[in-house]
C-alpha cells in the first residue's frame, strides 16, 4: 500500500476540478492548496534520508504500478484542460474567477504535465511520446530536446540557461531561461541535423514538428472554443511553464561546476543540484526533489532515487521554496548562506 502514496499527486487536479464545479472563490483552491496548505503541512512533516535496500530496489524497479501512476496523468491533464475550456466558454464568469481558473489549470499543466513529462522524457522508449504529449498544453515541447541534450550536460555552468546564477532574482531568470532554452533547443536540433547530413525540412527535424504540432493544437482550440478559449489555453500554458521555470530556479540556484586543468568542466556530481527530503513535496512531485541523484544518474526511475549526504540540502521542501523564490529578498536572505562557500567564490569569478 505504501507504493500508492504517489496517488497524492492527483489531489492537485482534483482541487482544480472542484474549483471549476463550485466556481466563485473556490477557483483559487488549487493555488491555495499547492502553495499554502502543502507547504504548511510540509513544515511539520518529518523528512526522510532513508534509501532503499537492494531487495526493495529490485522489487520497485520492476513494479509497473509506478509507471501506470505516471501514464494516468495523460487523461487527467487533458481532462482538466478541456473541462476548463468548456466551462470558461459556456458559463458567465467574473474576472477574478477566470484568473483563479487559469492559475489552477496552469498548476495542473506544470505539476501533473511537465513534471511527469520530465520523468518520462528520460526514458528513451515509447514512453517518451506520452511525455511529449504532456508538454504540449504548456507549449513547451522543445523542453524534451533542450533538457536531455543540453541541460543535463551543461548544468551548473554559465552555458546552461536553466541554471540560476547566484543573486539572480527569479523574475530575471524566467526571461533568460525561457529564451535561452528555446534558442538552445534549436541549436541542438541544427547540430543533430548537420551530424546526419539532413536538411531543415526533414522528418527528423523534431523542433519543426514541435512547432507544427503546437500551432495545430492552438488552432484547434481556436476553432472549437473561439478566441476566448484560445486565450484561456494560452495563459494556462504560460502559467504551466512559469511553474517549471520556478522549479528550475531552485534546483541549481548558485551552484557551479569547476573547470579542470584541461579547460573542461568537472563531471556532474551530487553536489551540483539542490536536494530536498521533505516527504510531502517528494510524493507530490514524484521524487523530483531528490534532484541530486537524478542528475547523477538521469536514467534512474523516480521511485528509486537516493539521498546523498554530500548533496546541498534545501532548508525547506520544493513547494515552500518556490513560494520563497517569488520574494527575492527573503529568498536571498535564507538561501545565500546555504550556498557552499566555494560555489560563491566561483560564481563571483564567472561574473
Amino acid at each position: 500500500m505504501k507504493d500508492l502514496k504517489y496517488l497524492c499527486a492527483y489531489t492537485i487536479p482534483i482541487m482544480a476540478l472542484l474549483g471549476l464545479w463550485f466556481k466563485d472563490l473556490f477557483t483559487y483552491l488549487t493555488p491555495i492548496y499547492a502553495f499554502g496548505f502543502i507547504p504548511f503541512i510540509d513544515l511539520f512533516t518529518q523528512s526522510s534520508i532513508k534509501n532503499l535496500n537492494d531487495k526493495n530496489r529490485l522489487e520497485k524497479q520492476h513494479n509497473k504500478i509506478f509507471d501506470w501512476l505516471l501514464y494516468l496523468n495523460l487523461p487527467i491533464v487533458y481532462g482538466v484542460l478541456f473541462t476548463t475550456l468548456y466551462v470558461t466558454t459556456t458559463v458567465s464568469l467574473q474576472t477574478y474567477e477566470l484568473v483563479g481558473i487559469i492559475l489552477s489549470t496552469g498548476i495542473v499543466l506544470g505539476t501533473n504535465g511537465i513534471n511527469v513529462a520530465h520523468e518520462l522524457g528520460h526514458r528513451f522508449t515509447k514512453e517518451r511520446f506520452v511525455g511529449k504529449a504532456l508538454l504540449l498544453p504548456s507549449l513547451y515541447m522543445h523542453f524534451y530536446i533542450e533538457h536531455n541534450f543540453g541541460h543535463h550536460q551543461k548544468i551548473a555552468t554559465t552555458e546552461d540557461p536553466a541554471t540560476a546564477r547566484y543573486n539572480q532574482p527569479v523574475y530575471f531568470f524566467w526571461i533568460t531561461s525561457i529564451t535561452g532554452q528555446y534558442i538552445s533547443a534549436w541549436n541542438i536540433q541544427f547540430s543533430l541535423l548537420k551530424k546526419e547530413k539532413l536538411r531543415f525540412f526533414s522528418f527528423k527535424n523534431d523542433m519543426l514538428w514541435y512547432s507544427v504540432i503546437t500551432l495545430s493544437y492552438l488552432s484547434l482550440i481556436f476553432l472549437y472554443f473561439g478566441f476566448f478559449g484560445f486565450q484561456v489555453a494560452l495563459f494556462s500554458g504560460i502559467t504551466g511553464f512559469l511553474l517549471l521555470e520556478t522549479i528550475n530556479y531552485i534546483e541549481h540556484y548558485g551552484l557551479k561546476r569547476k573547470k579542470t586543468a584541461s579547460g573542461r568542466y568537472e563531471r556532474v556530481r551530487e553536489i551540483h543540484s539542490w536536494n530536498s527530503n521533505h516527504t510531502l513535496g517528494r510524493i507530490m512531485l514524484y521524487e523530483l526533489t531528490r534532484h541530486s541523484d537524478h542528475h547523477h544518474r538521469a536514467s534512474k526511475k523516480y521511485q528509486l532515487l537516493d539521498h546523498h549526504n554530500e548533496s546541498p540540502q534545501l532548508p525547506f521542501g520544493y513547494p515552500t521554496s518556490m513560494v520563497l523564490a517569488l520574494i527575492p529578498p527573503i529568498w536571498f536572505l535564507i538561501m545565500n548562506k546555504h550556498v557552499p562557500l566555494e560555489m560563491k567564490k566561483l560564481a563571483k569569478k564567472m561574473v
